[in-house]
């Protein structure tokens, strides 16, 4: 038993060490981009009609690093600023499959032509169910999204792509540079822990413990194994980055790599509670486009990656699936593992200290404390927008947000309940006050 468990701490370990150094390179890659996209960009170029706003909301949510929960808000921001219905509708389909993260990582543990494939399908799928959303929902079909306040609007923004400030260059520049820094060392590193551990711990346990083609004893290739990765991807919230070592830990049990791509593209695409949220914000007509379009992407995708695999190998081995295995593992993915390990840790642990500061502060907070319940949060940025939107609302102190407990705990002298409950449902969350 001892050394069953070593080996799969082992194999856990070198999973960790193959996308440590991609990951932590995402990571500042995303803080990059999370500090250069100005909200005024993104209201001028998403509004108005047509496909063009559709392709930019589609090529914009590409290598954004959102999840399929924290692009909820954003997009219901981007619709209450004038972004079409179509745009709402690309954005909410390409953004959660991808981001600079997942891209780097699925390059160094599944080879360049997932790498590829995987960012090109999520702007199709954007593309696509943009376009179907605004030829065959109109206005009047659909619900109208509340509009948030001014400063509720302007806070989800922020959330992934900061307003500028500071009046030089010089302050310009190390104000950027800390949000860069606290956006990918401390933000993105709280989001995907849990999920990452997860799923390098079950590509550990799957390298050690499954025999190689185990699966494709019982599920043969072809159609089938696609629709079947397909159909239990999307019911299940998993980050498009922890997504890849699971990929790989299927592909190891003999599924096919077409099985795989239909996983990675439907997997964190969708969840249960975004599909609830997306069907109150757009209506139940949009919610079936998005289904359908998510659907019909990972299933035509999956069959023409396995179509195209074997002329690929063939033709161009070295664009092939990398083996797994981890003997190339180098020294420096060693010491990068145990660098991401140290910024997860601190990442945590400084969330967890301004958590308690938070809590502190409304213990503090003079007047009343009106405790509401706060459905469909799973990342920091459902945290922020909601402490953002309900702290800027007149009569309230302070808000503190439990995304585990799925509360937000308002203090103030004045505290409207009505205006807090508009407030968090005008961000795509579903609020009610608790007696």
């Amino acid at each position: 038993m001892i050394a069953l468990l070593l080996e799969v701490a082992r194999e856990t370990w070198l999973v960790a060490a193959q996308m440590s150094p991609w990951l932590l390179l995402g990571f500042l890659v995303a803080g990059t981009l999370s500090t250069v996209i100005a909200p005024a960009w993104l209201e001028r170029h998403l509004g108005g009609r047509g496909m063009g706003p559709v392709f930019k909301a589609a090529a914009l949510g590409v290598p954004l690093p959102l999840c399929s929960c924290g692009v909820i808000p954003v997009a219901a921001s981007l619709r209450s600023h004038g972004a079409s219905r179509g745009a709402t509708t690309a954005f909410l389909l390409s953004t959660p499959q991808t981001g600079v993260d997942s891209i780097l990582i699925t390059y160094t543990m599944l080879g360049p032509v997932f790498a590829i494939f995987r960012p090109v399908v999520a702007l199709l799928t954007g593309l696509i169910g943009g376009g179907l959303v605004e030829s065959f929902v109109p206005e009047e079909a659909r619900p109208a999204l509340p509009k948030p306040s001014p400063a509720a609007a302007s806070m989800v923004f922020q959330m992934a792509v900061p307003a500028p400030v500071a009046p030089t260059a010089r302050a310009t520049f190390g104000v950027r540079l800390r949000e860069l820094l606290t956006y990918g060392l401390v933000t993105l590193p709280v989001d995907l822990w849990r999920a990452l551990l997860i799923g390098v711990v079950l590509a550990g346990v799957i390298s050690a413990l499954v025999p190689a083609d185990f699966v494709a004893r019982y599920v043969g290739p072809g159609p089938l194994s696609v629709l079947l990765m397909m159909i239990i991807g999307i019911p299940l919230y998993v980050c498009a980055t922890a997504s890849v070592p699971l990929a790989a830990g299927f592909i190891f049990m003999g599924l096919s790599p077409g099985a795989a791509l239909a996983f990675l593209i439907a997997g964190p695409g969708t969840n249960a509670a975004t599909l609830t949220t997306i069907a109150r914000v757009l209506g139940r007509r949009a919610l079936g486009i998005f289904l359908l379009t998510i659907a019909a992407s990972a299933f035509g995708a999956g069959l023409l990656l396995d179509a195209l695999m074997p002329w690929l190998g063939r033709a161009m081995p070295s664009l092939a699936p990398p083996a797994h295995c981890h003997g190339d593992v180098s020294l420096w993915s060693h010491l990068a593992a145990v660098a991401l390990v140290l910024v997860m840790a601190n990442a945590v642990w400084r969330t967890r200290r301004a958590g308690r500061a938070k809590a502190a502060a409304a213990r503090r907070a003079a007047g009343r404390t009106v405790t509401f319940t706060v459905e469909g949060m799973h990342c920091s940025h459902c945290v922020e927008s909601v402490t953002r939107a309900v702290g800027e609302l007149p009569g309230v102190d302070a808000c503190v947000v439990d995304l585990q407990g799925g509360s937000a705990t308002v203090s103030g002298g004045a505290v409207d309940a009505a205006a807090v409950v508009a407030a968090i449902d005008a961000l795509g969350f579903r609020s009610r006050r608790v007696d």
